[in-house]
Parts: C-alpha cells; structure tokens; sequence
C-alpha cells in the first residue's frame, strides 16, 4: 500500500487533503540561553506516525535558525532534511508573476492590467492587449491583484523531513537546534551607604529573544562562560525588523538554582517562563544586602609632566561571610547612593565572569576634589647602559577629610628605586604602588629615583 506523506507543524498541524490530522501534543519546551548570541531548543512532541516513509513539514521555527544544527530524535531515521525559507513578499511575488497578467489599482481605483515585463526596483513594465507598453516609473500609489500565491513561496521558515518510522502509532519526537538572535547579560544595581562602608546588591539577568520565534511556558536555562564558537559568514535569513518590548518581573527573590556545568556555570529558572519575541525578559537573578565595601582611591602614574585624575574605586569580597560566595556572570554594575533625600546614581563598571571568594572592583568615577600633579626633575646618564631618573607627584587633597592615593607606577625592566620619601611595594615585575595619605585640605608630595640598567 503506497504511504500517504503527512505534513507536521510544531505549533500547528498541516496535512494534505484526504488525510485524517492527528494533533501534535506539546510535552516540554525548553530553551537555552548562552551569552554569545545563541540559543539551544529544545522541543518534544507525541506524534502520530504511520510505519514506513513519511514527509513531515516543521514550521514556526526560529528564523534564525542555524539549519546544519537540526538533530531528530524518533523511533525512526530521517533520510533527508530541506530548510526552505523563501518567505512572501512583494518583490518575491512580483518575480513570480513576471510573463504574467496582473492588475494594479490606483488612488482613483482606477484598473492598470498587462503582462508584467518586469518589476525591477519599484518600477513596472507591462505589456497591454493591444500590445503596446505601460511604464510606471513608481508603484507607491498602486496597489496589486494577482490570482493566487506563485508556488515556492511559503509564509513562514519551514524544515522538510523525509522520514522512515519504525512503527505506527503516538511516539515521543524530540527536536532540537541552535538560533542566533538570542542573548543575556546580567544587571547589577549596588546602593552604597552613609560611610561608604557597605553595600546592598541586586542582580538581575535581561534574556533577549531576537531569534524570530516565541517560546511559550518553557524550561529556561542560562549559560555563563565564554564559549568557543567558530566563525560562520553564511547568510542566514535575516529578513525582519529587531523592535524590543520590555517584560519587566516584579519578583525580587532568588529565582535561579546555580550549578558548575562542564567549565561554565548554569541558571535553571525553577519555574517556566514565555520569551515572546521581539521581547527583553528581566528576571531577578540574586540579592545580597550589608556588603562590606571599601572606598580607594587610585592614581595611575605616567612619569610625565601632567595634571593627573584619581579614580574613585569601590571593592568588595564575592564571599559567603558576606552575603555573596557565588558566580557572578559578566555585566554592568551600576551604583547609588542616597544625599539623605533620593537616591541618586554615582558611577557604573563593567564586571566579567567573577567566581566565588574573588575581589570586585568597581571604577565609579574621578575624583573631584583629590588631584595629582607629577613630574621628572632629573635624568642623569651614569654609563652608556646606566642612567638614573627622579620623579615628583604631588597629590592635592580639598576634601574636609583625611584619604589615601594608591600611586601606581609601571617602570619596565631592569629597574631599581634607590631612595623614595613614602615606602614601596612591588606588584609585579614592572610595576610598583605608593600608599601615599594626605590630610584634610593640604598636599602631599612624593619623590623617588630609579635606576634604570639596558
């Protein structure tokens, strides 16, 4: 008996006439986000299949699908897969129908038909009954009748399989691919106190769901790390604006478990979600309130003659004893404080992916009442490989307190400080820091000579 070819969708049900439809029962959706522009999902269906060789038509995939990534898990094999995406549109159409009688109707409603010549960039050319010519240097006050959809065209992204079953019958289908279009980014909101001495922190994950496809109650998954992708300059079908709504949660409480997964770290949200598309999602993430924070200020050195900036750094420790001790995804910080009547915002710093027990350091800004002012006031040649150089920074400090500059100098190789009014200590090979303290309206002057050796 010759097997009749059934056509599938994963939201809807398509078949050909005469076949009885069996409904394709959604069992789980699950979808995961990576932070690189890609997103796995995952779709199991219970279909009904006839043994043996059947088509099965998959629409309403993501439009940005990556079809090479496809994988089909049945009782069964999958002989042949085709991504057709040739989707409707005028110029499409028009293609079509070119050798073709259309009609076109203006504002007046008044009828234009031939045989389309050609429809190249907006502009018409038809061939009349009589046999003459109509040009229509514009179509924008037109609009077009033609007689039906011209074959190979589809509205919507479509997978092809040809499928061989190896039995009759409701079977679990499992179908999963990759899609670009899908992102994350984690957003932090810290709220400084009085002193400066603690910190409350919320984070929060933003999903973005470009991918051309909605996701209705599904598992959702985030994937922190930096995961390598190879480079692929195939055209995927881009065709459709990116225009983003926001979806904004109200809920406050941790919402996701945390695990180590391969090298990376996984979120699973313990509930299910919808990511609509076109649609940034924000889900709370973690909070941790009664940080203990610490305020540095930092001078990067130069060595030349300059009026210098100080940055202002917030620090704290990613631990347990303070409320934290977990992996934080990379994403902006961004940071408040009260003036004793709103809350008003001070500075923001990007972090990367931070494990436990590490140190967080945030640049909030310059200061404006703490300057650095430095110099070189001697180079002296010793021998044709040995010359010595002073240095000079003067650190002003306008403030009605008391604070600390964190100098920081990179020197190279093959250096030695001979002498400096403020004690040193080596951060690494190259480089050296001065914790140089200035009272309460007044300065502080640093020197130092090094000797340099080629």
């Amino acid at each position: 008996m010759k097997q009749l070819p059934l056509f599938l969708s994963l939201f809807s049900l398509a078949v050909a006439p005469n076949l009885s439809a069996q409904e394709a029962v959604q069992k789980e959706l699950a979808v995961t986000v990576y932070n690189s522009n890609l997103g796995v999902i995952k779709d199991i269906r219970n279909i009904n299949l006839n043994s043996g060789a059947s088509e099965v038509a998959i629409t309403d995939v993501a439009k940005l699908i990556d079809p090479t990534s496809v994988h089909i898990k049945f009782n069964g094999e999958v002989l042949e897969q085709n991504y057709q995406y040739d989707l409707v549109s005028l110029d499409k159409i028009l293609q079509k129908y070119v050798d073709k009688n259309v009609q076109l109707i203006n504002e007046n409603n008044e009828l234009v038909e031939g045989k389309l010549l050609s429809a190249l960039g907006g502009q018409i050319v038809l061939e009349t009954k009589e046999g003459g010519l109509t040009m229509l240097p514009s179509t924008a006050k037109y609009r077009f009748n033609v007689g039906s959809l011209p074959e190979g065209l589809i509205t919507k992204p479509t997978l092809v399989w040809q499928l061989n079953s190896n039995k009759s019958g409701n079977q679990d289908v499992e179908v999963s691919y990759q899609t670009q279009g899908m992102n994350w980014h984690t957003e932090y909101v810290a709220v400084l106190n009085k002193d400066d001495t603690k910190l409350d922190l919320n984070a929060w994950v933003s999903i973005e769901n470009n991918s051309g496809s909605t996701y209705k109650n599904a598992k959702l998954k985030l994937v922190a790390g930096d995961v390598n992708r190879v480079q692929d300059n195939r055209n995927l079908y881009k065709g459709r604006e990116m225009v983003q709504s926001m979806a904004m949660s109200d809920v406050a409480a941790p919402q996701f478990e945390e695990k180590d997964f391969f090298e990376y770290h996984i979120y699973n949200l313990q509930r299910k979600t919808t990511l609509a598309d076109n649609e940034t999602k924000q889900i709370s993430l973690f909070e941790a309130q009664n940080v203990d924070a610490k305020k540095k200020y930092l001078y990067r050195s130069t060595g030349y003659n300059t009026n210098g900036k100080v940055n202002v750094i917030m620090e704290f420790q990613n631990k347990e004893e303070q409320n934290l001790g977990v992996p934080m995804p990379k994403g902006k910080v961004r940071v408040y404080k009260s003036d004793g009547e709103s809350i008003e915002f001070i500075g923001e710093d990007l972090v990367d992916h931070t494990p436990k027990n590490e140190t967080i350091k945030l640049k909030i800004g310059d200061a404006f009442d703490v300057i650095a002012e430095e110099s070189q006031v001697e180079h002296k040649k010793i021998t044709d490989r040995v010359y010595e150089q002073t240095f000079e920074v003067k650190i002003k400090n306008r403030k009605n307190d008391k604070v600390v500059v964190e100098v920081e100098r990179y020197l190279g190789l093959n250096w030695e400080i001979l002498n400096s009014t403020i004690e040193y200590k080596k951060k690494n090979a190259q480089s050296v820091t001065f914790q140089v303290p200035i009272s309460s309206d007044s300065e502080t002057v640093l020197n130092y000579k090094v000797r340099y050796v080629n």
